[in-house]
């Protein structure tokens, strides 16, 4: 083989890996659309395909970037193993998964990029796998896909792992699987943080109101529950206590930020002098950005309501060893709120919102708005739409905000466009 044929290999290798990572990203990013996640998977389509028709050497140059930091990686080798059946890569990939901690959920996200009827006599298997790794594996595709896994799921939240046990609820809550509710809220005080809130959210979403307070409590705490629980909390929350609840946040200093969130989600108009107001600080100015325009639909950057000249502000992680500041800035890719040219705009606009109503994307709340907003939101307000629809739609699985783009816009009837 010439040495440019492997070269083009090599770079469909790395493509695919460096977009597999991104996407994992992508799924939860504030400025990603179910557009851009279309050509976000249509060019990692793309480059899995290069590596299909490179055949073997296509496997093995993904398996040769396989390292303690490989994530994207795996996602593209285990897509490679399951189509061609390898089970001499998928064994290689089970013992790096096992090692290496971080790389399992692209394994997982591999699962539930592929299509049911490849995927599913694998699947079985690793259910009935007797270890850990293999039965979150298999719980979290059939998540993935809506599929039900039928007793495995009652089988899961018995389990003494408490990762199958948090993917097992998890998966309950998503596919709405009431009959299992006391095995869910079984797990309610779960000492470990995953069980805990997987099973206070998958209760809450199938209508358990004892499961809000907990909810709240992750709520009320930074970390990779906070915007979750906000979401479920808002949903199904009376609106009298939500609006209590938000102004004993707003007048903590240390929850200004969620404060900030929970009156987007919200959605009462009235907020949004107090909104314009925080965007005079630096800290908080994008996410009061983003509230707005999650409440009201206006795009920032299409209106021209953003600041031209940027603030020399960094919120996230610097190059000094003993700062122990490590975490990326959450609203890094949000725009830059102009507070003066976005009260002018409300002024303007204020007349078509009435207070002491719910509002998403310029829409009252309802079923309709928040379909809209699942065809044309990005992603943070997707996956809050998804939550008001469960609400209005409580025996239906919910909506896969992760899934393929081409999955997605086929639940939504939406033209698949290029791509499968």
């Amino acid at each position: 083989m010439s040495a440019r044929i492997l070269q083009v290999i090599d770079q469909h290798a790395d493509g695919a890996s460096f977009l597999g990572e991104l996407r994992d990203y992508a799924v939860r990013a504030p400025h990603y659309d179910l557009k851009h996640l279309t050509t976000l998977d249509n060019r990692i389509e793309a480059h899995l395909d290069g590596l299909r028709i490179a055949g073997l050497p296509g496997m093995e140059a993904v398996l040769q970037q396989l390292g303690p930091h490989a994530r994207g990686e795996v996602f593209a080798a285990t897509v490679q193993s399951f189509e061609t059946n390898n089970a001499t890569t998928m064994g290689i990939l089970a013992e790096h998964v096992r090692v290496h901690t971080g790389s399992e959920r692209f394994m997982a996200a591999a699962l539930g990029w592929l299509e049911w009827p490849l995927v599913s006599p694998w699947i079985e298997r690793l259910l009935a796998s007797p270890e850990p790794l293999f039965r979150r594996l298999g719980l979290a595709a059939c998540g993935m896909h809506l599929h039900d896994p039928g007793p495995a799921l009652l089988a899961g939240l018995s389990h003494a792992d408490p990762g199958v046990l948090a993917r097992a609820a998890r998966s309950a809550g998503e596919l709405r699987r009431r009959d299992l509710m006391s095995a869910i809220r079984a797990h309610r005080q779960h000492q470990e943080a995953a069980p805990r809130f997987w099973a206070n959210w998958a209760s809450a979403q199938m209508g358990d109101e004892e499961a809000l307070e907990p909810l709240r409590q992750f709520a009320e705490q930074a970390g990779e529950f906070q915007y979750r629980a906000l979401c479920v909390l808002l949903a199904w929350q009376q609106r009298e206590r939500s609006i209590a609840w938000i102004r004993q946040l707003m007048q903590n200093p240390g929850q200004r930020r969620i404060g900030i969130q929970a009156v987007g989600l919200l959605g009462d108009p009235v907020s949004v002098p107090w909104l314009i107001q925080q965007m005079g600080d630096l800290a908080h100015a994008r996410v009061a950005g983003e509230a707005f325009s999650l409440m009201t639909g206006a795009d920032l950057a299409l209106l021209d309501l953003e600041l031209q000249d940027l603030p020399d502000f960094d919120a996230g992680p610097n190059d000094d060893p003993e700062d122990a500041n490590v975490a990326m800035d959450p609203d890094e890719n949000l725009p830059w709120p102009d507070p003066p040219l976005i009260a002018a705009w409300w002024q303007a606009h204020a007349g078509d919102f009435q207070a002491g109503v719910g509002y998403v994307l310029g829409l009252r709340q309802s079923e309709s708005s928040y379909r809209q907003a699942l065809v044309r939101g990005q992603q943070r307000q997707r996956i809050a739409a998804a939550c008001g629809m469960a609400r209005l739609r409580p025996t239906e699985v919910l909506f896969p905000t992760s899934a393929p783009a081409w999955r997605q816009k086929a639940l939504l009837g939406e033209p698949a466009g290029f791509g499968r």
